[in-house]
């Protein structure tokens, strides 16, 4: 996610001027900020097509500034429902993010007290959590307070700080890339990069569904068979990223596309697109 502590100041471009470096203030505790999730994918088999798409939101708030990272705070929107948020026990959460390293959750009893709420609830034992259930969609039941790091880190939008010709990495990608910059418009820069997806990414993505799939059909398969049934694939295909930022180098987009090409033991093909866009603007200020 964009940590804003560290905000590099860039030369702006306006009228043909180029204007002297500025930097800009630390952000303050009380800042708030709304980061928005959107994502589409689509899918064409031999015979078949389809399309999908989705989206979410969570609010960011600085809490403090301390040595070596920011405090923040993750919740739900003010007009999320509440029964919504009841089934979305995980927020709020406060977090430490450290300038370096992963996240550090910081009230992990206040989300095991709200889990045993919503267990009871919900009418569930203990002995349901890691389960697979079906009922407007699928999804696994979920205890373990420390999940709610995954559920930030999809609303994360990558380096706080980029540089022309840097090497970037995603985790679906096979190697990094370098970045590229250009100039949209008088003030944001947008800096990209395309990375050759990682097979074995895809592969294993795809066995974790099997093995999704079976639990509900009540058709159990291991994980071992199911990455060893789909190591018969060949997998191909690009990771394209996209950074927007302001004119003080914060980045405020991040746009991700997948395409994917896979061919199967049989002969038979499968093309997947995927696109991610994650959009962090500020809300207020103390």
């Amino acid at each position: 996610m964009a940590n804003p502590i560290l905000r590099r100041a860039l030369p702006v471009f306006l009228c043909g001027l180029l204007l002297p470096l500025v930097a800009i203030a630390a952000p303050k505790a009380g800042d708030t900020y709304e980061i928005t999730q959107k994502t589409s994918s689509s899918y064409k088999s031999d015979g078949s097509s389809g399309s999908s798409g989705g989206g979410g939101m969570i609010v960011e708030k600085v809490i403090a500034l301390r040595d070596g990272g920011v405090e923040l705070e993750y919740d739900l929107p003010k007009d999320t429902p509440a029964k919504a948020r009841e089934r979305q026990w995980q927020f709020p959460a406060r977090v430490f993010k450290p300038s370096e390293g992963a996240l550090q959750l910081l009230n992990a009893p206040e989300l095991e007290a709200r889990v045993d709420i919503w267990l009871k609830a919900a009418k569930l034992e203990r002995a349901a959590c890691g389960r697979m259930i079906f009922t407007w969609n699928a999804f696994r039941i979920e205890c373990d307070p420390q999940s709610v790091l995954k559920k930030i880190d999809m609303f994360d939008l990558g380096p706080d700080r980029l540089d022309e010709g840097a090497p970037y990495s995603d985790p679906d990608a096979l190697e990094p890339a370098k970045l590229a910059k250009k100039i949209n418009g008088l003030d944001d820069i947008v800096f990209s990069a395309e990375m050759p997806v990682n097979p074995a990414a895809v592969r294993r993505a795809r066995a974790e569904a099997d093995v999704a799939t079976g639990e509900l059909m009540r058709k159990p398969v291991s994980l071992e068979d199911a990455l060893e049934a789909r190591e018969k694939e060949a997998v191909s295909g690009t990771v394209s990223v996209e950074f927007a930022t302001d004119s003080d180098g914060i980045v405020n987009r991040r746009t991700k596309v997948t395409k994917i090409e896979i061919k199967e033991d049989d002969g038979k093909t499968e093309a997947r697109t995927s696109k991610e866009t994650l959009e962090r603007r500020f809300i207020s200020a103390p």
